[in-house]
């Protein structure tokens, strides 16, 4: 029986009828009506205990094909709070695996349509996990050059949604201890 947890706040309500099937019918249709799904679905995973795999959902509401204007993005914009969230609530012993890890392969390892949108991204949620996770390891197998915090915003300006670099910089404000910048 998964450990209790409370919803995240910044997710959709979960729906516990969710699985894999209900996103199933969007893996060519990757727009703003996979979205809402995907983040339902993290939360749907996270209340079943699914925390590592809640992650994944976050994933692909990530690489949604969405171009910024969508109404949805109002209520429930792109999830880097949501994925900060789920880590630093994770109960101890609930695997999560390393999230670290997780978004310094994704970064690397993107390929498709809008693939440096995808990677940006995930370099930006890597960014977001060494802050609040700093103990964290890298993979020193994987050897890639880590970007800074400034290549980050620069390229989420030129690859994200409009606004996007901006929000994603106030996450991470919000993050750090008081005064620190």
């Amino acid at each position: 029986m998964p450990t209790a947890v409370k919803a995240c706040p910044h997710l959709p309500p979960a729906d516990l009828e969710m699985s894999w099937r209900t996103l199933a019918p969007h893996r060519s249709e990757r727009g703003a009506s996979l979205y809402p799904l995907a983040l339902a679905y993290a939360q749907t995973l996270w209340l079943r205990g699914l925390s590592a795999r809640s992650l994944l959902a976050l994933d692909r509401a990530f690489y949604a094909d969405l171009d910024g204007s969508e109404p949805v993005l109002r209520q429930w914009p792109l999830p880097y709070r949501a994925m900060i969230w789920i880590v630093r609530h994770n109960p101890p012993g609930l695997f999560i695996g390393n999230p670290r890890v997780h978004f310094q392969h994704l970064a690397d390892r993107v390929r498709g349509e809008r693939q440096e949108q995808k990677c940006w991204r995930a370099w930006a949620c890597w960014r977001l996990i060494r802050e609040i996770q700093p103990h964290l390891p890298g993979d020193p197998r994987h050897t890639v050059t880590e970007p800074d915090e400034a290549a980050i915003f620069r390229h989420l300006q030129a690859y994200g949604h409009p606004g996007e670099a901006t929000y994603w910089r106030s996450v991470l404000d919000d993050e750090r201890p008081s005064g620190i910048n």
